[in-house]
């Protein structure tokens, strides 16, 4: 049994939380989290949406009950289909997050094959993200490669 589920809109405050545990861990992060209540109604609208375009996959934390040990976050759009996308729908990795006492245990790992089977049931012919440097090899190990941009992308 898969330890990763789809988040519901009960995880919204956890799933905040982890993502700015990614904010903070980027170039610029600040530690402010005065945004969070303002996010909040919207992520937890688009987490009730069971059939919509955006989708979070997490792991329980082991070892602190009510609390996520690892997020990933991501949407499907369309944009005008192109070689190797001709129908145009694009997956978009926009956070990837791990607590950090949770860390090296496969959940970002097992939280990202999630998402990328919902990305190909939804039809994305491929799947963009922008990698950190710690994040780049786990990235690559699913197949990501980079562009002339500092994007990777997944031909699925």
């Amino acid at each position: 049994m898969s330890l990763v589920r789809r988040a519901t809109a009960q995880d919204a405050a956890e799933v905040l939380r982890l993502r700015q545990v990614m904010i903070d861990a980027l170039p610029g992060g600040d530690g402010s989290t005065e945004w969070h209540a303002q996010a909040r109604p919207a992520l937890e609208e688009r987490l009730g949406e069971p059939d919509g375009d955006f989708a979070a996959f997490v792991v329980d934390h082991p070892d602190r009950p009510g609390a996520l040990a690892a997020l990933v976050a991501g949407t499907v759009d369309y944009r005008i289909g192109k070689a190797g996308s001709p129908h145009g729908r694009s997956g978009y990795v926009f956070s990837v997050a791990t607590d950090p006492d949770a860390r090296r245990r496969g959940h970002a790992r097992a939280c990202m094959e999630e998402l990328l089977a919902w990305f190909r049931e939804r039809g994305a012919g491929q799947v963009m993200l922008t990698a950190s440097a710690e994040a780049e090899p786990l990235y690559a190990a699913l197949g990501f490669v980079h562009k002339p941009d500092p994007t990777m992308m997944l031909r699925l």
